[in-house]
């Protein structure tokens, strides 16, 4: 069996093989650690993966559920086209000023809206609002939500539209049935959601790397 050590390095391998040094997303990272964030940031391969995606999907609107410092927003906002639009979700203000200040680095504040507060009010406000529905959905934000999180996704889908949910295996703690973890239960409750919803179909990766043993939701939405 392989080692922690063994995962990092690995990750610094893809990382210095296929994603090339970009001075931006760097001090991005500096800036979160300079400013105390917690290091929640997705990784240099895990942030191109969803730049990929939504490439690959051809998304035009994104929403994303959890900005911290706004890493993954950068790599995610720099995929779309240029009448693209990005929504991003922060609860604190904090994070959210660190986030704004990376994306105006990246020269990114009129392709995102950040929008700051408690993410299930923002997704109520944002349905009265009248907003359109998303193309890509990313949900990383505190895991006891989720389930929440989920049926808001749902309800800004349209057929096609790919929902994205990281941290669902931590470190296989999801196989604990009796867990007290909130977050263990958050994400127990969001996969009994997923296997019952006949709206989108759904799989999970497991994963391992440098921010260690967890894995990925991948769904979309059928209807």
């Amino acid at each position: 069996m392989q080692s922690a050590d063994t995962w990092d390095q690995v990750d610094r391998y893809i990382t210095e093989r296929l994603i090339p040094q970009d001075p931006v997303l760097e001090q991005a990272l500096a800036s979160n650690r300079q400013a105390k964030l917690p290091s929640y940031d997705v990784t240099p391969a895990q942030g191109k993966l969803l730049q990929l995606l939504v490439q690959m999907h051809g998304s035009r609107r994104i929403l994303e559920i959890g900005t911290l410092g706004g890493y993954s927003t950068i790599w995610m906002a720099r995929a779309l086209p240029r009448d693209g639009q990005l929504v991003t979700l922060e609860l604190d203000p904090v994070h959210a000023r660190v986030a704004k200040a990376n994306l105006s680095l990246a020269g990114l504040e009129e392709r995102v809206e950040l929008r700051v507060g408690n993410a299930l009010d923002q997704l109520a406000e944002m349905e009265r609002e009248g907003v359109e529905p998303f193309d890509f959905i990313f949900i990383d934000a505190d895991k006891p939500n989720n389930p929440g999180y989920l049926q808001w996704a749902l309800r800004f889908s349209r057929p096609g539209t790919v929902i994205f949910g990281d941290n669902v295996i931590r470190d296989g703690e999801i196989l604990q049935e009796d867990s007290t973890d909130l977050r263990v239960q958050g994400v127990r409750t969001f996969y009994d959601l997923l296997a019952a919803e006949p709206r989108i179909t759904a799989s999970a990766i497991q994963t391992v790397g440098s921010k260690g043993y967890d894995g990925f939701v991948l769904g979309i939405v059928t209807s």
